[in-house]
């Protein structure tokens, strides 16, 4: 599970603006991806690109789907994403686009494992990673924290209730305006 997030654990507000939680994606000299948008400091590229490498699908939600429309069927990592949503894949949208749409979240996650052969399945935060964090699908929480409290808004757990114990971090990296963490889910 992975998401960039606020020190007060929001991923973004209430009308899904981000504000300055991403500005740490184009602060810096080295270039993430080869369209040239996204640069970072070295020590962010040095962390996020092993990351992006590892992960062979996506698992996100539909909203997230329709304010990015999907990334127009380029995903900023993996090669196929799965969308949790009651209603299917837009028509005629990106034909040739691996995206899965999937109703559930269990077996999107299932869907996803299979599909990545291997490789990294990532969950975006937000309620689809809240719920599949809450059903025990979540080995991983990373979490790229922007120095920005928001307040209120869409919470990086989405709506989980109880207490959930995580591992000390075995990542913790700073970044120019962004601390890279990442927690092992405790099974006890």
């Amino acid at each position: 599970m992975h998401n960039v997030v606020s020190v007060d654990g929001y991923i973004a507000d209430a009308d899904d603006d981000v504000g300055p939680l991403f500005e740490w994606y184009t602060n810096g000299d080295v270039p993430l991806d080869d369209s040239g948008g996204l640069t970072v400091s070295r020590v962010s590229a040095d962390y996020v690109r092993p990351m992006w490498d590892q992960i062979g699908v996506l698992v996100i939600g539909r909203h997230l789907f329709d304010i990015t429309n999907g990334w127009e069927g380029n995903p900023p990592a993996g090669e196929h994403v799965v969308v949790v949503s009651q209603r299917d894949k837009p028509n005629s949208w990106h034909p040739e686009a691996s995206y899965h749409f999937i109703s559930g979240v269990s077996e999107a996650v299932e869907t996803a494992k299979r599909l990545a052969d291997g490789r990294v399945v990532g969950i975006a935060a937000g309620d689809v990673g809240g719920q599949a964090f809450a059903s025990g699908l979540v080995d991983e929480v990373a979490m790229d924290v922007a120095p920005v409290v928001f307040g209120s808004g869409k919470r990086y757990f989405g709506g989980v209730d109880g207490q959930h114990l995580l591992e000390n971090p075995d990542v913790v990296i700073q970044g120019d305006r962004v601390l890279h963490l990442r927690f092992r889910v405790r099974r006890d």
